[in-house]
């Protein structure tokens, strides 16, 4: 929690801002804050979401794991491969088979699933 006591300090110092002032913001105690920035308390839920509004910073920076502000970003890559059945039905499921062009489509999600085209 060190780490997480010393980022919230180093974002209210960034914006020159006092603690009476961030407190105030928060809707908290002057002395609960000082608590907060120097480990000495565990800090509720809701002062974590009110920094990382008030800075326009994630909880992953504020939390110390990372240090880009906007957080680690999400990437997501579903697993798919042939042994995929449940996504084999959705894909026979979403497409018309009495369509050329669906078929065409179709073919080229089954590609991309087994690592071909992307």
């Amino acid at each position: 929690m060190q780490a997480t006591a010393k980022r919230l300090l180093e974002l209210r110092k960034s914006v020159n801002m006092t603690q009476i002032k961030m407190a105030a913001t928060l809707g908290i105690s002057q002395s609960a804050l000082n608590r907060y920035e120097h480990d000495q308390a565990l800090i509720p839920d809701t002062v974590f979401l009110a920094y990382a509004d008030y800075f326009d910073v994630s909880l992953d920076y504020i939390f110390g794991r990372t240090d880009m502000p906007e957080g680690k970003l999400f990437s997501g890559c579903p697993k798919i491969g042939e042994d995929n059945e449940e996504l084999r039905q959705f894909i026979e499921m979403c497409f018309d088979p009495k369509s050329k062009m669906s078929g065409k489509l179709k073919n080229t999600l089954y590609n991309m699933m087994m690592g071909g085209e992307k």
